[in-house]
């Protein structure tokens, strides 16, 4: 039996892929060595580095490689763009009220309340109105826009693209958090859009790692995330996870465009059969259907009961899913996301996720269906 049989939380990680478990262990072994040494097995180091980085680059059709800088993940990656955009960028930054913590948290922090526009989103798809924020861009007072290129909760696609286009049209820079995006959908036009953050253990590639994207052209001037060293061409001081970047990188190359858009095909009915016989023989009411989601992806209210309950009965019957998103859960507070989705209290305390994988069959999926029928009867 599979290890992740019964697995419905890939939205907060992934279990590494075989070739990303390839790739690690022989980087480890053969390129253990700092790569900003300036002996030979360093140097063997560093240009593994640097075709590593080529590679991402040319998979995100991006040909200057330097635009790509390696973080701990998109955590970091997040407040080092976030920092940097209210340090170098007159005027507000506007995000959506379902961004990802890692976002909207800096952003509180770094712009303040005085600095910061909340886009509100469609209850029932999950994504911002476009024309509403070029509507507060042309009122002047916008000097930045950060939105999410997929939701980590509902699945919701932010229209990433044009937003981008937006933003390229008024001269103001933009960001978007791809996280949950990359592995799942295709990457044609992410290379574009500016600042785009990823990280590796959301598409098989392991913990610790993820890279950003920087645009051609940084407002401000160069871009800097952690200070006191030279690595990363002096975008971020650290040494480099070689193996761990490895690892990245060999689960990224795994599938290309097309070979994303098959498993979207395949696997988006398996998601919908599930969704529709829990809707229709239990009564749970699913979020942002309406719009275009992740795959993967299903976030419903339960009719009665509480979620830990209900989570807790899953798990007995060997069935990890989620109350919500990871960076939060155990925290007691109200998901934001579900706020801005119109939930009141008590229906977020009904409030299940489930997220598969690549590899998650349809009979997995009608199994977690059965299961949730016949959870707290």
């Amino acid at each position: 039996m599979s290890a992740t049989r019964g697995y419905f939380d890939h939205n907060a990680t992934t279990p590494m892929t075989a070739a990303a478990r390839a790739a690690w262990l022989e980087t480890e072994e053969r390129h253990w060595h700092n790569p900003s040494g300036l002996y030979r097995e360093a140097g063997g180091a560093g240009r593994v580095l640097g075709d590593l980085r080529a590679e991402l680059a040319d998979r995100f059709g991006i040909d200057d490689p330097e635009r790509v800088v390696f973080t701990s993940g998109a955590t970091e990656a997040n407040n080092a763009v976030v920092r940097h955009l209210a340090e170098s960028v007159p005027g507000r930054i506007a995000i959506p009220e379902v961004e990802h913590p890692s976002v909207a948290v800096a952003v509180e922090g770094c712009f303040g309340k005085g600095r910061t526009c909340f886009l509100p989103v469609d209850w029932g798809t999950g994504a911002v109105d476009v024309a509403k924020l070029a509507e507060g861009i042309s009122r002047g007072g916008i000097g930045a826009v950060s939105a999410m290129a997929a939701n980590n909760e509902t699945g919701a696609l932010q229209p990433w693209r044009e937003i981008a286009a937006l933003c390229r049209e008024a001269r103001i820079p933009f960001h978007t958090d791809a996280a949950q995006w990359i592995g799942k959908m295709p990457l044609a036009g992410l290379g574009e859009v500016g600042y785009v953050t990823g990280s590796g253990h959301k598409f098989g590639g392991g913990k610790g790692v993820g890279f950003l994207i920087l645009p051609e052209e940084e407002p401000g001037g160069p871009f800097h995330g952690f200070v006191g060293g030279p690595q990363e061409h002096g975008r971020r001081a650290g040494t480099e996870n070689l193996p761990a970047i490895a690892a990245m990188v060999a689960a990224l190359l795994e599938r290309d465009d097309e070979a994303l858009g098959v498993l979207a095909e395949r696997q988006a009915p398996f998601r919908d059969a599930f969704e529709a016989r829990i809707a229709e023989e239990l009564g749970a009411r699913v979020l942002a259907e309406k719009g275009p989601r992740l795959w993967n992806t299903s976030m419903f209210v339960l009719p009665h009961g509480k979620n830990v309950k209900w989570l807790a009965r899953l798990s007995q019957r060997g069935f990890a899913v989620s109350t919500g998103s990871a960076c939060s859960a155990g925290k007691g507070n109200p998901s934001a996301v579900m706020m801005a989705m119109g939930l009141d209290y008590e229906e977020m305390g009904r409030v299940l996720r489930v997220s598969g994988g690549a590899g998650t069959t349809e009979e997995e999926w009608s199994d977690l269906a059965g299961a949730v029928l016949g959870g707290l009867g």
